[in-house]
C-alpha cells in the first residue's frame, strides 16, 4: 500500500468557483463575510473572486469590493483568477494592501472545449498568458495553472493523458509556479486521475501540483484519494458543495470542502482545518441562498446539532 501524505493543504475554491454559477446576486458583504468564515475554520488558501468581464460573469463585477472588503490574516494567501493581461491590470489596480497573493490562469485539455468557448487554440491561449505570468511574478504574484477539462470534456468526450501532459509542458514552458489538474465537468474517475496525475508530475514537483475534482458523478472524494496515493497534497474543495458546470447537465459542482476534511481526517491527514468551522460556514452560505447544503458532511453535521439541541431543550 502506498503511503499517504501527512499533511494535506485546502483551497477552497467557493467564494469564487463555487458562487460564480449563481443565478441569484449574492452580495459583496456575504462574500466577504464567507471569506472570513473560511479563515476562521483554519484554511490558508482561499480562491476569492475573478477580474473576468461582468458582462461574461456577472456575479464577479463586485470583485474590487471583496477584496477591498477583506479582513486579512497573515499566513492566509488570498488568489483571483485572471482570463488575460487586462483581468491582471484591473486586480492590481487596486491599493497594494489589496493585490491578490496569488493568480490563477488557464487552459484546457481539450482542443474542442478551447475552440469552442474562447475561439482559439490551446498554444494560443497558454501564449495568452505569458505577459500574465511575467507581470505577475515581477511584482512578486505567485501564479497558479489550472488545466481544466483534463479528465473529460463535454465536447470530445475523451481526453488522454497526452493531452493532459501536453498543456503541463505548456504551462512550464511559461513560467507558472503551480500546475493544478482540473476535472471541470466531474467526469474523472480514480485510474484516470492518477493517469493524468503521474503526467504533471513529470514536469513540476509534488508540492507544485493539484487536484481540483467536481461532484457530478459522486467521484470527487474518490478520486482526491487517488490523487493522494500518488503523493499529490493540495486540492481544491469548494465550501458547501457550492459551483456548477454550465457544460454539464446535472452537475452538483465541486467537490465540498467539509466532505473531503471529514475523509482526511479519518485518515489521520493533519489539515489545520476544523471541521466544525467548515459546517458553520457551509450552513451560512446555504442560508443565504435559500437551500441545503450539496455537502453530505455538512447536512449530517447539522443534522446532529439540531439533534443534541432539541434534547437539550427537551
Amino acid at each position: 500500500m502506498s503511503t499517504l501524505p501527512s499533511k494535506v493543504t485546502l483551497v477552497d475554491v467557493g467564494p469564487r468557483d463555487g458562487l460564480q454559477n449563481e443565478k441569484q446576486t449574492v452580495d459583496a458583504g456575504v462574500k466577504v463575510e464567507l471569506v472570513h468564515r473560511l479563515q476562521a475554520a483554519g484554511l490558508k488558501e482561499i480562491e476569492v473572486t475573478s477580474f473576468v468581464s461582468p458582462k461574461w460573469v456577472p456575479q464577479m463585477g463586485d470583485n474590487a469590493a471583496v477584496m477591498a472588503g477583506i479582513v486579512r490574516q497573515p499566513g492566509v494567501r488570498y488568489s483571483v483568477l485572471v482570463p488575460n493581461m487586462k483581468g491582471l491590470d484591473a486586480a492590481l489596480s487596486a491599493p497594494r494592501a489589496q493585490w491578490p497573493d496569488e493568480v490563477v490562469v488557464f487552459a484546457a485539455a481539450s482542443e474542442a472545449f478551447s475552440r469552442r468557448n474562447i475561439n482559439c487554440s490551446i498554444a494560443e491561449s497558454v501564449e495568452r498568458f505569458r505577459p500574465v505570468v511575467e507581470a505577475a511574478k515581477a511584482q512578486g504574484i505567485k501564479v497558479r495553472a489550472a488545466v481544466s477539462v483534463a479528465l473529460g470534456c463535454p465536447y470530445q468526450g475523451e481526453v488522454t493523458a497526452d493531452e493532459v501532459e501536453h498543456v503541463v509542458r505548456l504551462m512550464k514552458e511559461i513560467g507558472v509556479d503551480h500546475c493544478g489538474i482540473a476535472d471541470t465537468i466531474g467526469v474523472g474517475t480514480p485510474k484516470k486521475v492518477q493517469a493524468a496525475m503521474e503526467r504533471a508530475l513529470r514536469h513540476f514537483p509534488i508540492e507544485h501540483v493539484s487536484g481540483h475534482f467536481h461532484d457530478t458523478y459522486a467521484q470527487g472524494v474518490g478520486n482526491v484519494y487517488a490523487a493522494l496515493e500518488v503523493g499529490i497534497a493540495t486540492f481544491d474543495a469548494s465550501i458547501a458543495g457550492l459551483g456548477g458546470c454550465p457544460y454539464a447537465k446535472g452537475a452538483t459542482g465541486n467537490v465540498a470542502t467539509e466532505d473531503v476534511l471529514f475523509m482526511l481526517q479519518g485518515l489521520g491527514i493533519e489539515t489545520g482545518v476544523s471541521l466544525e468551522g467548515l459546517v458553520d460556514a457551509a450552513a451560512f452560505i446555504s442560508s443565504v441562498l435559500g437551500r441545503k447544503p450539496v455537502s453530505r458532511s455538512a447536512n449530517a453535521l447539522l443534522a446532529k446539532r439540531a439533534a443534541a439541541a432539541e434534547k437539550a431543550a427537551s
